[in-house]
């Protein structure tokens, strides 16, 4: 009987226990549920302590990324390399266009032309034309040109010509006086005109004048305007089955491979039939075959 009123108690006890044990549970989620512990006060200063700390945070990223974005310094638009020309945003195309505008000889002088040459967009060339530098005589040039423009109240474009008159307009017979009497045109360039024309025995085509060294097209276009090709000129051609390696390599437009090929190529078929087998050559220029043809024969 004792130990059945032990028992009884006992369990008693421990389901008294359970109970109070659920009491606490239901008052506490009660309390967890209902209750706001939250510090409006104490959340708003932590909010403006993070605030002010993210912007810190974000000056100092800025701060970095200026120190880290490279700084662009005056420099020749005509000299720009692959690496260069990323840097800046260019294109593959663009640049590609830049470099073979470069292979023939050919120089921008204005950022205008850079972008004709180029193609790149208006956005890029205000980003990067500031920082273009051309040669001083370039400069002037351009500074004469756009206060003649300035001062001018004729809407219609023309060529500027000084007062005194020139001896002739055929090109090839042209002075270095004539070739001055033309906006653009000083001693240097008239120079370099005259220069060319003995390279290539005479100008046999209007366009071998964009070939002059620092001359750009608009001016070009303007020395053509004013002088013509009144006649062919008379060029001392070499007979390409006979001629020494050092004869054919004076061609203003042939290169040393050039040559090279030209001899491995006559080697090959003993003997040229006609001038115009040299476009059988691999890699031969054709764009510039009317041009070499003119210095060249097969007999």
């Amino acid at each position: 009987m004792k130990i059945f009123k032990s028992h009884f108690w006992y369990y008693k006890r421990q389901r008294n226990g359970i109970f109070f044990l659920i009491v606490v549970i239901i008052a506490l989620q009660f309390i967890y549920t209902y209750v706001d512990f939250s510090s409006e006060e104490e959340q708003n200063v932590k909010t403006s302590e993070l605030i002010a700390f993210q912007n810190q945070i974000d000056s100092l990223k800025i701060i970095e990324l200026e120190k880290r974005t490279p700084k662009l310094y005056p420099f020749n638009p005509n000299y720009i390399t692959d690496f260069k020309g990323y840097r800046l945003g260019m294109s593959v195309a663009e640049i590609d266009r830049l470099h073979y505008f470069r292979k023939q000889n050919k120089y921008v002088n204005s950022a205008k032309e850079f972008q004709s040459v180029t193609k790149i967009s208006d956005s890029l060339l205000a980003e990067i034309s500031p920082y273009f530098k051309f040669p001083d005589w370039v400069n002037k040039r351009e500074k004469q040109k756009k206060s003649k423009e300035a001062t001018s109240n004729s809407v219609e474009k023309y060529i500027y010509i000084k007062v005194q008159k020139v001896s002739t307009n055929n090109i090839n017979k042209a002075t270095r006086q004539d070739f001055e009497t033309v906006s653009g045109i000083g001693e240097v360039l008239s120079a370099r005109i005259i220069k060319y024309r003995s390279k290539l025995q005479g100008y046999s085509h209007p366009s071998q004048l964009y070939e002059v060294w620092g001359l750009d097209k608009e001016t070009a276009n303007e020395v053509l305007q004013v002088f013509k090709i009144v006649e062919k000129p008379i060029v001392k051609k070499i007979n390409i089955n006979t001629a020494v390696f050092k004869e054919v390599l004076k061609n203003p437009y042939i290169d040393y491979e050039l040559c090279k090929k030209i001899f491995e190529y006559r080697d090959e078929v003993a003997e040229l039939q006609n001038i115009s087998e040299l476009r059988n050559i691999k890699d031969f220029p054709l764009d510039k075959y009317d041009r070499i043809v003119i210095y060249l024969e097969a007999k």
